[in-house]
């Protein structure tokens, strides 16, 4: 796809006829996307449900849960321009590889150092794989059908999210962290060779030198930063809904399943609604910047409506509007970034916005955390609710003027 052809989606013109990637291409990308929110979420939620039992202090479970996302953060620019220097393809098996071997390292023993160099690993192993997985799904997809696509992948993610806990806790049960990690370390070789059968080489496409002064241009550019900024409050509002919403259950006396359960009624709500959502949007049923704005004020609504009504029916009734808004918001996001990013460079773009949402997720929980601190819970949502609103408010005002230029 063009730029030219790029530019008249983006102005709101038919784009020409693009065939449609096979379910047997995507699929893998699907499950590595899976592979990803499967592997973070089980074994975060097992280190906290375990950590009295290995010997662990909180500032140690702290640092476990911390070095995935960090380590994150620090890699997936540099696994985003080399998916467009030498192709998503490779890049996504040898992560998907990685990955597996780190779990591996899980197995040989529980202890706090073991258990950390394994999950560095795997934090590592996933940022070479997701943003590579992000921008094959884009240049598969087309910008006609970039929201569909997008929509599917986040919904399997969404899924990762969910069965994570509880899978990892079944497993956990049955046969410690060896038994999960080694549940690891099998699904995502298992999805390594999946990929390298069904997935076709994309081809690399000739990329022109940049200024300092260009890429710095390319990355303050309102295309980017708006999307991305809206994708960092969701993963913001999900990862403070992850901690904060089991709290406010058993602050208001529910038992250990009925706090847990929130969050997995949060993150199936998102899952069931982004392959809707990304239909929408390719056939023109709602705009990005519409759609986002829509999202992020369901969010907003959500938190804020915890932090003035504090009940059980509000908890669950909150943890359906948070999901479904998260779940309008992302397929949109990572689709206008499809639609405004030329190919050659898609990876490194997909990178750069999985920073964000890996800022947000772990921006999110700390801003609640400190507010919560100094006043109260309530007033923490409060203020993450403010923020999300403010970023709906960016999304309706200035990607709107972009489309229309």
């Amino acid at each position: 796809m063009n730029a030219r052809q790029r530019r008249s989606k983006a102005a709101g013109a038919t784009p020409p006829a693009v065939p449609k990637p096979s379910a047997r291409i995507l699929a893998p990308l699907y499950a590595a996307g899976f592979t990803t929110a499967f592997g973070a979420h089980s074994i975060a939620a097992g280190l906290g449900a375990e950590s009295g039992g290995i010997g662990m202090g909180m500032l140690t479970l702290g640092v476990l849960l911390a070095v995935y996302d960090v380590a994150e953060v620090v890699i997936k620019p540099v696994f985003g321009y080399l998916s467009d220097r030498i192709g998503a393809k490779p890049i996504i098996v040898a992560g998907l590889f990685g990955f597996a071997l780190a779990s591996l390292l899980g197995t040989t023993s529980a202890t706090p150092l073991m258990l950390g160099l394994a999950r560095l690993g795997q934090g590592i192993a996933a940022a070479a794989f997701s943003p590579a997985s992000s921008a094959a799904v884009a240049r598969l997809a087309g910008t006609a059908a970039a929201g569909s696509y997008f929509g599917k992948y986040g919904s399997w993610k969404g899924l990762g999210y969910v069965l994570g806990p509880l899978l990892g806790a079944v497993l956990i049960w049955a046969g410690g962290f060896r038994a999960l990690f080694l549940s690891m370390a099998v699904a995502s070789a298992a999805a390594a060779v999946w990929v390298w059968i069904a997935m076709p080489a994309l081809q690399v496409l000739a990329r022109p030198r940049y200024t300092v002064t260009e890429l710095v241009r390319q990355s303050t550019r309102r295309s980017f930063l708006v999307p991305t900024l809206a994708l960092a409050s969701t993963t913001g509002a999900l990862g403070a809904s992850v901690g904060f919403l089991p709290l406010l259950g058993n602050n208001l006396h529910l038992n250990l399943f009925a706090s847990i359960a929130v969050v997995s009624l949060l993150a199936l709500s998102s899952a069931l609604i982004q392959p809707l959502v990304g239909r929408l949007s390719d056939q023109g049923r709602i705009t990005a910047p519409a759609g986002m704005g829509l999202g992020l004020a369901m969010i907003a609504a959500g938190v804020t409506l915890l932090a003035l009504l504090p009940v059980p029916v509000t908890l669950y009734l909150a943890a359906v509007v948070i999901g479904c808004g998260i779940g309008i918001t992302t397929p949109l996001g990572f689709a206008y970034l499809a639609v405004t990013t030329p190919e050659e460079r898609m990876g490194r773009t997909m990178g750069a916005a999985e920073i964000g949402r890996e800022v947000g997720e772990i921006g999110g929980p700390l801003i609640v955390g400190a507010v919560a601190t100094a006043a109260s819970v309530a007033a923490g949502l409060g203020m993450l609710g403010l923020i999300v609103a403010g970023t709906s408010v960016l999304c309706l005002a200035f990607l709107r003027n972009h489309s229309q230029r």
